[in-house]
């Protein structure tokens, strides 16, 4: 713990002369936007302030119209290359004074450590649906994020992972934040087969009922995931990310707990909503899931997990086989019935992910 305070201290002070720094040279504060949700009652709004240069190309936020695809040249890889570098390395703005005005309501706080927002507003007047929030901070131009307030009649939402789940990766676990951060083309990256479709076919005729996208990613990736989920057609719904770097427990932040924290969110959040949950089973997902559908079997309509080649597994975790499973006889399954369904990719799951959570939706309707 002394070890990781002390990292946390030095990261904290390398950050804070490199604001002053770049505020000599002319940086400004720059809000980036990041797509919040929430109910009727309740609204997270999310967004982060880094330091930029006032000519810089505003192209960091999620809500960015998405670039054409075309051939991609040596001169392109390394702009790109470029651009990614300097949205992994920034200098974010902590305890900056912000304003959020959602609806009819606004709200006065401060960035955290890290220069992230993440507010929950009250009582924002907003109905059902896709809206626009305005973030204000002190010398920066004020910008607009994109939220989603979910209808309280929807009953049927997808939480889905995203690398090796709807994201063919190929790649060492270590590097894929690199990856997508530093390579951008939505082009270099390959869709697992059939998983946005699955997803399309599961939403249909449930209107208005959302998706969110779980990682353990972090949110300067968010750019580059949102353009790849456009290019191959996956349905619009939030991203939940994280934060890299020390804490003053750890020198990294557990990905567990966050799967585990935004799971239970959302939850809470929205508790008449039966949850369809999506991984893959090339780390933790099979036993996240199922941990938390063992806690709120009322609320897990389904289970489904993408089964990784055994060369994914390898570069996952270093062995040709899944490393975690929830136990044979103590899972949601076997306990609340919470049916789980494996498959090698998309067109897999869906010959039988649709017919168990319409059974599911069956058993959980009938009175008990």
């Amino acid at each position: 713990m002394g070890l990781s305070r002390a990292v946390s201290a030095a990261e904290d002070a390398i950050n804070r002369r490199s604001v002053v720094y770049l505020r000599r040279r002319g940086w400004r504060p720059r809000i980036i936007g990041l797509t919040g949700y929430g109910s009727v009652r309740s609204l997270h709004v999310l967004g982060r302030v880094i330091m930029a240069h006032p000519h810089a190309e505003d192209d960091d936020g999620e809500n960015g119209d998405q670039a054409p695809e075309r051939p991609i040249g040596p001169l392109d890889v390394a702009a790109e290359a470029q651009r990614g570098w300097r949205s992994f390395f920034t200098a974010q703005v902590g305890f900056l004074p912000v304003t959020v005005r959602a609806g009819g309501q606004t709200l006065r706080t401060t960035t955290d450590r890290g220069g992230y927002i993440d507010v929950m507003v009250r009582d924002h007047g907003l109905e059902p649906g896709w809206h626009e929030v305005q973030i204000e901070a002190v010398a920066a131009q004020p910008v607009t994020a994109t939220v989603l307030v979910v209808d309280p009649n929807v009953r049927t939402g997808i939480v889905s992972d995203i690398d090796d789940t709807i994201m063919v990766t190929m790649l060492p676990r270590m590097f894929i934040a690199a990856w997508n951060t530093f390579v951008r083309h939505t082009s270099t990256r390959k869709p697992v087969p059939g998983m946005a479709r699955l997803y399309r076919s599961l939403l249909e005729g449930h209107r208005d009922a959302p998706i969110f996208y779980l990682s353990t990613g972090a949110w300067n990736t968010a750019p580059t995931l949102r353009r790849f989920m456009r290019t191959h057609g996956y349905p619009e719904g939030p991203m939940l990310l994280t934060d890299w770097g020390p804490t003053p427990t750890g020198l990294f932040r557990s990905g567990i707990e966050h799967k585990r924290i935004q799971l239970r969110n959302l939850i809470i959040t929205f508790p008449e909503i039966r949850w369809i949950l999506v991984g893959d089973d090339g780390q933790h997902d099979p036993v996240i899931y199922d941990e938390l559908a063992r806690e709120h079997p009322r609320h897990i309509a389904a289970i489904a997990i993408r089964q990784l080649s055994p060369t994914e597994q390898v570069l996952a975790h270093g062995t040709p086989e899944a490393i975690e499973h929830p136990p044979a006889m103590r899972n949601a399954t076997a306990e609340h019935g919470v049916p789980t369904v494996q498959g090698r990719d998309g067109n897999a799951l869906a010959t039988l992910l649709p017919e168990v959570v319409a059974e599911r939706r069956e058993a959980l309707s009938t009175p008990r």
